[in-house]
């Protein structure tokens, strides 16, 4: 017999659950009036790095806190709560992605307020692939790349692009290093997501977190005015 009908059917099933306590979250999230941002890449993007220097900026004027996932280690959990916000660490165990109901828990756990949070960011386990099925009830969905990596993960990844808002450009400041070709890395962005809204940025020597954030701050106060600062 074929297990393949059976294993597709439990996939939809888990899908279809996920979608159930994603709504739940969003509604819940937009009830606090609280933008949530998810952050995918592979690993090694400087993804960290840059959530850090997202934190750690944005604390200035807003109240922000962070959620990320990780297979083992409190390491990234560590690294961001330099950045002073609330951090919290959830480990996946064997899985590559976060869930929905992984990030209902951990708010659970913290029992943080969200009506006193004007950003609540969700990294997601280092993967291009996995996560792109699972919604986390976010308002704005990063997909992150690095110049190191070269040009080419749109072609390579495009559903991870397909299911992201905005893609952010990292490490700008290895790009002449490496050779990175900006001109054609938006082209295979703009191929695979037209017209997708693509920033390109160092979080080492703060080129570009400017346009960044203030993209970010604009979102905020669509959402919920009285918040712009």
């Amino acid at each position: 017999m074929n297990p393949e009908p059976r294993l597709v059917e439990v996939r939809k099933n888990v899908l279809r659950q996920n979608d159930v306590v994603a709504r739940a979250l969003r509604d819940r999230f937009r009830a606090a009036g609280v933008f949530v941002v998810s952050l995918v890449s592979s690993p090694g993007s400087g993804k960290t790095a840059f959530l850090e220097k997202t934190l750690t900026m944005l604390r200035a004027n807003y109240r922000v806190a962070a959620l990320v996932g990780d297979l083992a280690t409190e390491n990234d959990a560590q690294r961001l709560a330099r950045s002073q916000a609330p951090v919290k660490q959830i480990t996946t165990g064997t899985l590559c992605h976060l869930e929905a109901a992984m990030v209902g828990a951990a708010l659970e756990e913290e029992k943080w307020k969200l009506n006193e949070l004007d950003f609540l960011f969700v990294e997601n386990v280092g993967n291009l692939v996995c996560p792109s099925s699972y919604d986390l009830g976010e308002d704005l969905r990063l997909v992150l790349i690095s110049v190191t990596e070269g040009e080419d993960k749109p072609l390579k990844y495009p559903t991870i692009f397909n299911s992201a808002d905005v893609a952010i450009v990292t490490k700008t400041d290895l790009a002449s290093a490496v050779e990175f070709n900006w001109d054609t890395a938006y082209s295979n962005i703009q191929a695979v997501r037209p017209g997708m809204r693509v920033f390109k940025l160092s979080s080492k020597t703060g080129e570009g977190m400017g346009d960044y954030l203030t993209f970010l701050t604009a979102r905020l106060a669509e959402l919920r005015p009285a918040a712009a600062v």
